[in-house]
């Protein structure tokens, strides 16, 4: 089995980076493995720590249409070139996590990815460069409320609320270039998503190529690749499983958020913080 690092939380609140062993325990690391963290010495038993989205980002890059099915599916044409946007930090949540929908949608759907983690200073690279710059693969759910990504001519509402971007539950470092990536909701069997990652209409390296000649990429930045077609609507109380051979699965709940309280609700309870 490949190496699984993971980012983790101690019952005492401290956040540590690491090695998942077979039997659950992890190798502390004395930094990023991307920054070149190495073991330490320390080792967290099973059941003492929680998994945490595996890496802190300083953006989140993603790529929209990037499988030839899906733009179909979208009522749209094959890009000619990579679409980008941005979906803030604050979308990130945990393995486990709970995805919230937010009352400002009617439609909010999941879209399985794969993530790449990088690995190093980015700007303006060639193709072949951009290999040695992604460090690892997670993998990724780019919850999007579809109703406002097609109201809107930005992207950003319909892609950018918190907790829009489940990631994990570990990163490793080499992925077949054949994996298949696989979406499932709740007990049923047949995936509501399925496809190989070599289907991706932009390579990982052209992709990373191609952002590096826009914007510099960070170590432990995140691009997500695009999602297969399939992509479908979300439930309170759905559960959505995320696998992608060789990674892993990812496993997120689905919530609904409270709605804002009316004025005289929040009058009230200010009153009641004044007593």
């Amino acid at each position: 089995m490949a190496e699984r690092y993971v980012r983790v939380k101690t019952s005492q609140g401290k956040v540590y980076y690491g090695l998942l062993e077979l039997n659950q325990s992890v190798k502390i690391l004395s930094a990023a493995p991307w920054l070149g963290g190495e073991p330490n010495g320390d080792l967290l038993a099973p059941d003492t720590y929680q998994l945490l989205a595996p890496c802190e980002p300083s953006k989140i890059v993603a790529v929209g249409k990037n499988y030839s099915a899906h733009a179909a599916e979208m009522g749209g044409e094959v890009p000619k070139e990579p679409i980008l946007f941005l979906k803030p930090t604050t979308t990130l949540i945990d393995p486990e996590g709970e995805i919230t929908l937010p009352p400002q949608s009617n439609r909010v759907e999941y879209e399985g990815e794969l993530a790449m983690v990088i690995g190093s200073h980015c700007f303006n690279l060639t193709p072949k460069q951009a290999i040695a710059a992604i460090w690892g693969y997670t993998i990724a759910n780019d919850v999007t409320a579809r109703d406002l990504q097609r109201k809107d001519s930005q992207w950003t509402r319909g892609k950018g609320f918190d907790t829009f971007c489940p990631l994990g539950p570990w990163i490793v470092r080499e992925i077949s270039p054949t994996a298949m990536l696989q979406t499932f909701v709740n007990d049923f069997k047949k995936p509501f998503q399925s496809a190989s990652i070599e289907e991706m209409v932009f390579s990982p390296d052209y992709i990373v190529s191609y952002i590096s000649q826009i914007m510099t990429l960070l170590p432990g930045d995140i691009i997500l690749t695009g999602t297969p077609e399939g992509v479908g609507p979300m439930e309170a109380g759905d559960r959505i499983y995320i696998e992608i051979e060789g990674i892993g699965k990812l496993q997120n709940t689905v919530i609904l958020r409270s709605p804002l309280p009316s004025d005289k609700e929040s009058d009230e309870e200010t009153e009641e913080i004044d007593k």
